[in-house]
């Protein structure tokens, strides 16, 4: 049972770190260009240098929602992770990790929110570039969402005994 609680606890921590490393690097969509090698990001377009991300009019809001929604699963992914720890010295032998897995399943969904969304709106083209293909950070969004999934049906199941 020990080793079940470690292996969960890693792979939380993993998923915590996945989840600001997707949203805060610029890396969703990679395209190439004349000028080298273009990628976007929630926040930037980089190309040699980085500039502010501009959107249309129409896309902005939806922008902003993925944004919100990749932060709002960072925030319950950590405070799941605080409430496993504190309802593993504090919770009685035999009972279940309900919060925490009902946190996890509020951070599963925002992940998947906020991916559909960006997958929807921004994954047809890149600025500036001929070709473009998904970046690191789009699949490793993709993947927290999954392990949020299974992090947080464990916490469902899981008892301590």
């Amino acid at each position: 049972m020990l080793v079940l609680l470690a292996g969960i606890f890693v792979v939380h921590i993993a998923t915590v770190i996945m989840l600001f490393v997707s949203t805060i690097a610029n890396v969703w969509m990679v395209g190439t260009s004349s000028l080298g090698t273009v990628s976007t990001g929630l926040w930037l377009l980089c190309n040699n240098t980085c500039e502010q991300l501009r959107v249309s009019t129409s896309d902005e809001a939806s922008l902003k929602a993925v944004q919100a929604f990749m932060i709002l699963s960072i925030v319950f992914s950590v405070i799941a992770l605080v409430m496993f720890i504190a309802q593993l010295f504090t919770l009685e032998k035999g009972k279940r990790f309900y919060m925490t897995g009902a946190i996890m399943l509020v951070c599963w969904l925002c992940i998947l929110i906020g991916v559909s969304i960006y997958t929807a709106r921004f994954t047809s083209n890149v600025p500036l570039s001929t070709e473009s293909h998904h970046g690191y950070c789009f699949i490793l969004a993709w993947i927290c969402f999954c392990f949020s999934f299974i992090i947080s049906i464990l916490y469902l199941v899981l008892r301590k005994k």
